[in-house]
């Protein structure tokens, strides 16, 4: 097989993997099929990409943990920048995977290689994984399964692509927002905790249904907020033992990669444990 047919087989399974995160069932069955995946159903697609954990990094890398903003301007400058116009939903996983082997598979063009590299280590490189390890613990198989082949190609991917300076963190995690701290006040905690880059961790409706059970509290639907300060009203003690849990849990999951991302990740989600763990004490 010849380089240019390795990166062409390489980059179509990357294309192929970001369809199937932007696009509904049925359209995505054949990508499912060809994937070699459990075809998955409208409510599962739903429940999963637009409900429970939307592939967005805006979501991840920004302040609020929410859609927007200075998480989605960043991902429409880099375009910018690089004299091109931002496509629709920029920082929508699976478009940043379609856009990165469109560019990808450029592989006589220098300047090509050079977008590639650094949307990858910029804009999906810095959240995708933690966006991924959420979305394998849904509870649906396909998902699963696709968030698995998904972060399999993305590793190999990182290990062909030019390191990227190790002293040198994305710009997203450079400017990150303070930390959880045992000094914030309740709502600035609410807001902390559902916004990934701020606790280190993310939170999806199921993680905190889960929890809710795990802790013994009902579980009140609605925003990721109101579900986790519902269970805080509750019972904060428990409910910041669980969450303290959970932080050290992803740290721990992240001291497994070995890269400059993944440490300011587990330092992140160590640094929320034992800000938690101080807060059990106060009223």
């Amino acid at each position: 097989m010849t380089a240019a047919t390795d990166t062409g087989l390489r980059v179509e399974l990357i294309r192929s993997l970001g369809a199937v995160a932007h696009t509904p069932p049925p359209e995505s069955g054949l990508l499912f099929d060809a994937l070699g995946l459990p075809t998955l159903t409208g409510a599962a697609y739903t429940r999963a990409f637009v409900l429970s954990a939307p592939p967005h990094a805006a979501i991840h890398l920004g302040p609020d943990g929410k859609l927007g903003g200075i998480g989605l301007d960043r991902v429409e400058g880099f375009w910018r920048a690089a004299g091109q116009h931002p496509p629709a939903d920029a920082d929508h996983l699976g478009v940043l995977l379609m856009c990165y082997a469109d560019v990808r598979g450029q592989i006589r063009s220098p300047g090509a290689h050079r977008i590639a590299e650094s949307l990858f280590h910029e804009h999906i490189w810095p959240w995708a994984p933690g966006y991924l390890q959420a979305v394998s613990l849904l509870g649906d198989d396909a998902v699963t399964q696709w968030a698995q082949l998904t972060m399999a190609v993305l590793d190999d991917e990182y290990g062909r692509l030019t390191p990227p300076d190790p002293l040198t963190l994305p710009l997203a995690l450079r400017e990150a927002p303070a930390p959880v701290a045992i000094d914030d006040d309740f709502e600035d905690l609410l807001d902390a905790l559902v916004s990934p880059v701020r606790a280190g961790f993310v939170l999806t409706h199921h993680t905190l249904s889960c929890g809710a059970a795990a802790v013994g509290v009902g579980y009140r639907r609605g925003e990721r907020r109101f579900a986790l300060k519902a269970m805080l009203d509750q019972d904060k003690s428990a409910t910041l033992t669980w969450l303290s849990t959970h932080a050290h849990d992803w740290a721990r999951w992240r001291a497994t990669r070995d890269d400059a991302a993944s440490r300011w990740w587990e330092t992140r989600a160590d640094a929320t444990a034992d800000a938690l763990n101080e807060m059990r004490g106060n009223p």
